[in-house]
């Protein structure tokens, strides 16, 4: 290497550093967003894999086939579909990747949306991982439910990411009742029963991916209801929320919060009983699929929303 080039190398890395966010911007709220949607779309991919029977569209992992990465066209519309999902892993990755560079420069200042980025970049290679595993399994009903349990895990940190971005930096207290407090977390508590028994329920159905996969033997029918009763006592709690949330601190924010969480679970509610009502079809299924993670992100807000900045709530006090 040239003298010349040593000296101009760290002018060009610098100038690439510097045009990296110092500060909250519209690109890191920009992409923070992003982060939870693209989390939340390859929930519904990864449902048409499985409603569609292509969770083996792709018969090997981290290969398409012994031969190829990529699906050949004797594979059919399985292979595109299970492919197609695979290719939306390294969306997530480069989404990942951007978001973890546009908060390095703040490291300092803002811990808590570096950390949050560096456990996202690291969590999804992981979840690629355990989707492979789904496929070397030949679908293992509970290695299909890790999997989509990872991506519900994966959109409750993507939606505390989107949570942290708006939020003022510095030490924060509890802004709410301790009732209040408890009583969220108790429906949170629910909420994530009422996702894990849906898991359950779908891995004793109809829809195991492939018309060879192994099912979990639990009785269906049974399950559905076991299903709907955290699903209830979730639903109740929140409608308990909504009324206590006009008398909290930050009562706008975490009116809006908990009213969409409600509204999720409303249209949750109706696509459940609809979708048991018609004998499953696969498109019902996977928007009920989707709203689950919806729910468990508009849930995450309102956890998050549980707390304020000091200087805010000293402020109220004093007033």
């Amino acid at each position: 290497m040239s003298a010349q080039q040593t000296t101009t190398e760290p002018g060009v890395w610098q100038r690439w550093w510097n045009r990296l966010p110092a500060t909250i911007d519209r690109r890191v709220i920009a992409l923070a967003w992003a982060t939870l949607f693209v989390q939340i779309a390859i929930v519904g991919t990864g449902g048409l894999v499985r409603l569609t029977g292509s969770g083996l569209g792709c018969p090997t992992w981290p290969r398409c086939t012994p031969e190829s990465f990529v699906a050949t066209p004797e594979m059919g519309i399985h292979g595109v579909i299970e492919f197609g999902n695979r290719l939306l892993t390294f969306v997530l990755v480069i989404v990942a990747i951007l978001m973890f560079l546009f908060v390095v420069r703040m490291r300092r200042e803002r811990p808590d949306l570096f950390w949050l980025s560096l456990v996202i970049g690291l969590y999804v290679p992981l979840q690629a991982v355990i989707g492979g595993i789904t496929v070397l399994t030949n679908l293992n009903p509970y290695v299909v439910g890790l999997h989509y349990f990872a991506s519900v895990v994966l959109v409750a940190l993507a939606a505390a990411l989107v949570v942290r971005v708006y939020a003022t930096p510095g030490p924060r207290v509890l802004a709410v009742p301790h009732w209040y407090a408890v009583t969220t977390h108790v429906t949170s508590a629910f909420a994530v029963i009422t996702v894990i028994v849906g898991i359950l329920v779908t891995g004793s159905g109809p829809h195991a991916g492939d018309g060879g996969a192994a099912r979990n033997g639990l009785d269906a029918e049974f399950m559905q209801h076991v299903h709907s009763w955290p699903a209830y006592i979730t639903f109740a709690l929140t409608i308990v929320l909504l009324v206590g949330a006009r008398r909290t601190l930050p009562a706008q924010r975490l009116t809006l919060w908990v009213g969409l969480l409600l509204v999720v679970e409303l249209v949750q509610i109706g696509v459940g009983l609809w979708q048991a009502r018609t004998g499953l079809p696969i498109w019902l299924v996977n928007i009920h699929m989707v709203l689950a993670v919806m729910l468990i992100a508009a849930m995450t807000a309102v956890v998050m929303h549980l707390t304020a900045p000091v200087a805010e709530v000293e402020r109220t006090a004093d007033s």
